[in-house]
């Protein structure tokens, strides 16, 4: 086949996350029985929130997928997600959380890994958001300013969510220092900005010769009262409508991408968190809900998508996928939705 690449593209969605990893946890494992991991495989790495963690350990350090995914337990995310002291109402007066817990756990569990740790001929990125420019920042191994940040650094300003955690300061280069929030507040699916970044890193490199698998973090299905929304102000947006959510919002990138993609060379691992056919206990779909039995279900969300796609993922890393594209699954069938 002639030279293609790959590109994994994971999604914000805070402790979701643990889904993602148990996904890709399974697949490295049936990468291996083939004598090949992901890092084998995968030549740009793209993450947003949660998803920059996954992305930038994969990326830059040596942890293999099954310790990655093990980040995701209890005991580690009640280190992270530890409750603000101050007196608060839902994030609105102070962020939920202490940024403290966050930083030192990336760290402990990054360690020195800088972006241009990233061997030779692959990349990352991570987006987040320059909150006094306005602009999404794209923080990324391609550029040479950017390539002696922490791993750890660039983690955490990208999960920087608003409301959740503080605001994450952070410096690059010569350049003044900047102030970062969670990428999701623009690109919560981080895939149209790995294949713009791809196309940059090898320009001879179409786009009929990139393959990518995007792996979500499950779809908030929970109804928002569109009759009660019509008085609602900030709070409100912020209490009941759960505006963050609504602002990322990745379905239009998961268009976009299928839509531009060669068929068979997409792959987008998504559902709704909704009781359905093989996801009889589903998740709490909140960002932050850490209990044990939550996070057990969360895995089993994994599960069952590798259930569905990891014989397809696992065929598309190696390149020797020949069926059609795929989308999220169809709550009413159960199966991955066909691009046509």
């Amino acid at each position: 086949m002639p030279d293609t690449k790959m590109i994994l593209s994971l999604d914000g969605g805070g402790i979701r996350g643990a889904a993602s990893a148990r996904f890709l946890e399974l697949v490295e494992a049936q990468l291996n029985a083939r004598g090949k991991n992901l890092r084998d495989c995968v030549d740009f790495y793209a993450g947003t929130s949660t998803g920059s963690i996954i992305a930038l350990a994969l990326a830059t350090t040596d942890l293999p997928m099954s310790k990655i995914s093990a980040l995701y337990n209890y005991d580690i995310a009640a280190q992270i997600f530890v409750k603000n002291n101050e007196w608060i109402l839902n994030g609105l007066n102070v962020p939920r959380y202490k940024a403290g817990g966050k930083t030192q756990t990336l760290l402990a569990k990054l360690k020195q890994a800088k972006l241009g740790d990233v061997p030779d001929g692959k990349h990352v990125l991570a987006v987040s958001y320059d909150i006094q420019k306005r602009k999404p920042d794209v923080i990324k191994s391609t550029d040479p300013q950017q390539r002696p940040l922490l791993s750890c650094q660039v983690a955490d300003a990208s999960s920087a969510a608003p409301t959740y955690f503080p605001t994450c300061e952070i410096h690059a280069g010569g350049n003044p220092d900047e102030w970062l929030v969670d990428g999701g507040v623009t690109a919560n699916n981080p895939t149209m900005c790995a294949i713009a970044e791809a196309k940059r890193a090898w320009p001879d490199i179409t786009i009929d010769r990139m393959r990518v698998l995007s792996v979500g973090t499950g779809y908030r299905t929970r109804r928002i009262n569109g009759p009660e929304s019509q008085h609602w102000g900030a709070i409100q947006w912020f209490t009941e409508g759960h505006i963050l959510d609504v602002l990322t919002d990745e379905r239009v990138v998961a268009y976009q991408a299928m839509t531009l993609m060669s068929q068979g060379s997409y792959i987008r691992v998504n559902a709704d968190m909704c009781k359905q056919g093989g996801l009889p206990n589903p998740p709490d779909d909140a960002m932050d809900d850490i209990s044990r039995s939550n996070i057990d279900k969360l895995r089993a969300m994994g599960q069952w998508w590798f259930d569905k796609y990891g014989e397809a993922a696992v065929d598309l890393l190696l390149g020797q996928y020949q069926g059609p594209s795929l989308d999220r699954i169809e709550a009413s069938t159960g199966e991955p939705k066909v691009n046509a």
